[in-house]
């Protein structure tokens, strides 16, 4: 589905990814872990086209992205969560999730994203400034799922949530791959990761440097402490 070759990106003058391969097959959900500064934020925005330069090759279902705008990458079915979340406070939550626009079939309803998130519901008519920072998050995942996206990139969707919440996020990925959406996701917090991926590819320095599958990692802890020092 998606298949990245010889990433490079700048923002401005600095030169932050060199050379990052991954690929990504339909249904998988797959991480990109690293410390902080690895390049892991900066790969999702290269494949979305919101750094100043890139260079190599982005193949989403067949068709390269290298050289198209962000709008055009969206509508091609990519769907970005960043982590600061972006919701729109003075909205309610249904106006968030009715806000952006369809891009091609297949997107969650609204009676469908109630149900994966029953907190959202409870919440339908609150606007975003009265929504803890574990609804913002689930709000803001659940925001692209009508669009028709069927690969959501989710940037540190664990960070800074209580761990009830962080258990609650673990179940929606898990039932997101279920219904047949694919799942790139960056993160640090590793016990996480672990719980929903398929795949895990380790960054450091703007580089892939390694890549563990799930099946695997029982054998891979003691490469997996001396990257991220879990």
């Amino acid at each position: 589905m998606l298949a990245v070759q010889g990433l490079e990106a700048w923002y401005g003058e600095s030169h932050v990814l060199h050379g990052v391969g991954l690929e990504i097959r339909p249904g998988e959900v797959v991480t990109l872990l690293g410390r902080n500064g690895a390049g892991k934020t900066t790969t999702l925005r290269a494949i979305m086209g919101l750094v100043g330069r890139r260079a190599g090759s982005i193949r989403f279902d067949g068709q390269e992205m290298i050289n198209a705008r962000s709008d055009r990458i969206a509508r091609a079915g990519i769907g970005y969560c960043p982590e600061e979340r972006g919701i729109f406070a003075s909205l309610t939550v249904t106006e968030n999730l009715l806000l952006p626009p369809v891009v091609k079939p297949g997107g969650l309803d609204l009676d469908t994203i109630y149900k994966l998130f029953p907190n959202l519901k409870e919440r339908a008519n609150s606007p975003g400034t009265k929504l803890s920072g574990g609804e913002q998050q689930m709000l803001a995942i659940a925001r692209i799922l009508r669009t028709g996206a069927n690969l959501l990139l989710l940037d540190e969707p664990s960070e800074g949530l209580a761990p009830v919440i962080v258990q609650q996020i673990g179940r929606t990925i898990r039932e997101l791959k279920q219904r047949g959406f694919t799942v790139l996701l960056v993160e640090q917090n590793f016990r996480f990761a672990q719980t929903v991926a398929d795949r895990h590819y380790v960054m450091e320095h703007g580089r892939v440097v390694d890549t563990v599958a799930n099946a695997d990692l029982a054998s891979s802890m003691d490469r997996l402490h001396e990257y991220l020092g879990v």
